[in-house]
C-alpha cells in the first residue's frame, strides 16, 4: 500500500492537472517554493536564536554570583469583616436601582419600541 509506482504517480499527476487546470499550477508551484524558503529561514532563525539564548545563558551564569536569601515578608494578617449590615443595606439599595432601571426600559419600551441595530 505504502509503494506508489510510476503508474500511480502519473495517475495522481494527471488528476492534479485536471483537478486545478494547468494555468494554475506555476502560480501553485511558485507559491508553495515561496513557502518552503519562509519556512527555511524561519527555522535557520530559531536555530540561531536559541544558540544566542544558550550562548548568553552559560556566559551570564558563569558572570553572575549566587543571589542573596529573600528578605522574609511580614505574616499576613486577615482583614476584619465588614459589617453585616452595611453591606445588606447597599445589596438592598442595588437593588432598588435595578428594580427602578426595569420599571422606566418596560415604560420606555412601551411608548416607542426601538429597532435592533443592523450588523453592517
Amino acid at each position: 500500500m505504502g509503494n506508489l509506482g510510476p503508474t500511480e504517480l502519473i495517475i495522481i499527476a494527471v488528476v492534479i492537472i485536471l483537478l486545478f487546470g494547468a494555468k494554475k499550477m506555476p502560480d501553485m508551484a511558485r507559491s508553495l517554493g515561496r513557502s518552503m524558503r519562509i519556512i527555511k529561514a524561519e527555522t535557520k532563525g530559531m536555530k540561531q536564536d536559541d544558540q544566542d539564548a544558550t550562548q548568553a545563558t552559560t556566559t551570564a551564569t558563569a558572570a553572575t554570583p549566587a543571589p542573596a536569601a529573600p528578605a522574609q515578608l511580614p505574616e499576613a494578617k486577615p482583614a476584619a469583616p465588614a459589617a453585616p449590615a452595611a453591606a445588606q443595606s447597599d445589596v438592598e439599595k442595588m437593588q432598588k436601582q435595578i428594580d427602578d432601571l426595569q420599571a422606566q426600559l418596560k415604560t420606555n419600551g412601551q411608548a416607542a419600541p426601538t429597532q435592533a441595530p443592523k450588523n453592517a
